[in-house]
């Protein structure tokens, strides 16, 4: 389970961001100038590829480390696309160690299941309602 609380006051877009079991990990996010925010932090759909980035490396280094493979360390490189139709995120993967092809192959396989993933693909529904 994941939890999260988001607060915006008087500063233009600027979000405090609460997250983790006990709400005790804070971020900020906002909109960059163009879209007249102060960009005093990442703006929601960096947030969204942050945490794909996050959960592909991760899911890929204890799979790694399961298998005892020789993952050195691994480069996630995202792109949200959201002006394209449809929209897409473009994921490269540079994984560094000596990796034969066919393990190579098998984190790329197994990056297009970790669970941030399949929640973006297979669309999370999101119940709104006033407090």
């Amino acid at each position: 389970m994941a939890i999260a609380h988001a607060n915006i006051g008087a500063a233009r877009y600027r979000t405090t961001i609460r997250t983790g079991g006990d709400l005790r990990h804070q971020l900020i996010a906002d909109e960059p100038p163009r879209l007249n925010g102060g960009d005093q932090g990442p703006a929601p759909f960096d947030l969204l590829i942050s945490a794909l980035g996050a959960c592909t490396a991760i899911t890929l280094k204890m799979y790694a480390e399961r298998k005892e493979w020789p993952l050195e360390s691994l480069d996630v490189q995202l792109e949200y696309l959201g002006g394209e139709t449809p929209p897409r995120i473009e994921r490269v993967l540079t994984p560094v160690g000596p990796l034969d092809e066919a393990q190579r192959a098998r984190l790329a396989a197994v990056a297009e299941r970790t669970p941030v993933t399949l929640a973006i693909k297979n669309g999370v529904p999101v119940n709104t309602r006033l407090a």
